[in-house]
């Protein structure tokens, strides 16, 4: 045997092999087998080119980099909502909840606090997004579960001066679709 047909031969035996342990899913329409492949999700953050473009570019990094700066204290907020809460519920009076959530005040102000007053404004409204996103309840809502209803209101007042809404729900479908993007490119390593 030639030493061509045997390298042949063997390439041939070696694709047979390969392709016999590769289990594909068949999908059989009008009397014909079609192999389908079942492929992972991807999300696609368009470039545009020209001047406009640009400026659409530069919005994306800026997005990227906001969101990247505020999602971990989001995340941060939603983990400690979860153990702040089941701190509550096994208080056993009013005076020991407000005794907790002092102490936790004083613990978030003295580790998050100089943090937090460094952002920017539009990386604080991302927040008060993401923080929506993380934990299924408003700004506005949280506070007013929290502290009270007078203390939220009070909040509020304070955040519209400076321009901020408490009561804003984070959209991932409509205008926070980019922002949703954007968290699920991080959530998967990608970014």
């Amino acid at each position: 045997m030639k030493p061509f047909a045997f390298f042949v031969l063997l390439l041939f035996l070696s694709f047979s092999a390969l392709a016999q342990s590769h289990k594909q899913l068949h999908t059989v329409a009008l009397n014909d087998s079609i192999p389908t492949i079942n492929l992972k999700e991807i999300n696609v953050i368009s470039h545009k080119q020209g001047l406009f473009g640009f400026w659409e570019r530069w919005r994306l990094r800026r997005l990227i980099y906001n969101v990247k700066k505020v999602y971990p204290y989001a995340k941060t907020a939603g983990a400690l909502l979860k153990e702040y809460n089941v701190q509550l519920e096994n208080a056993k009076t009013e005076a020991q909840k407000k005794k907790l959530m002092k102490q936790a005040e004083n613990e978030l102000k003295a580790k998050y606090g100089k943090q937090l007053m460094q952002l920017n404004f539009t990386q604080g409204i991302i927040l008060i997004k993401l923080i929506d996103r993380e934990t299924g309840n408003t700004s506005y809502d949280l506070v007013a579960g929290l502290r009270g209803k007078f203390i939220a209101f009070f909040y509020q007042g304070i955040a519209r001066i400076w321009g901020y809404n408490l009561k804003v729900h984070y959209d991932p479908k409509g205008k926070d679709k980019d922002i949703e993007t954007i968290v699920k490119l991080i959530n998967e390593g990608k970014l």
